[in-house]
């Protein structure tokens, strides 16, 4: 199904769902991450995630806001989800508490696990970009609902 075509089917169940295509986008790096990622929301374990403040500004994106919807795509690049934003927080990376972290719903849902993991992903992503992690950066926290599913 195409991104546009399961936004569409999304408004006609609900009138009220702004006109504008929301962005579409998989969580983490590469197919499986965003496959087991997808399945934990789908399962209702993952209603959080963050992402680096800095990479906003440096690939020139809106930062989400509360009310806002996103469409979760598969490993392969389709629709899966809707969620719609409840909760947008800025934090240092180093002041995320544990119950943030198991909202996450990753792993054995402790805060050294999401810690540890996030700082390999973080880390990772920056080299890309020429940057080093820094544990005082600014993240985006993001809580959300799941709006409908296919």
């Amino acid at each position: 199904m195409m991104i546009e075509q399961f936004w569409n089917e999304y408004k006609k169940q609900n009138p009220n769902a702004p006109e504008n295509l929301p962005e579409a986008w998989s969580f983490g790096s590469g197919a499986d991450m965003a496959d087991e990622l997808l399945g934990l929301v789908l399962a209702g374990k993952k209603t959080a995630t963050c992402s680096l403040h800095v990479l906003y500004e440096i690939d020139d994106e809106a930062i989400p806001e509360v009310g806002g919807y996103n469409i979760i795509l598969n490993g392969a690049g389709e629709p899966h989800v809707i969620t719609r934003q409840t909760s947008v927080e800025f934090i240092p990376f180093n002041e995320v508490d544990e119950e943030f972290a198991r909202a996450e719903g990753e792993g054995d849902l402790s805060y050294s696990y999401w810690h540890d993991g996030h700082v390999r992903y973080f880390s990772n992503l920056l080299e890309t970009y020429g940057r080093t992690f820094d544990p005082t950066m600014l993240i985006v926290c993001e809580r959300f609902e799941l709006c409908m599913t296919r």
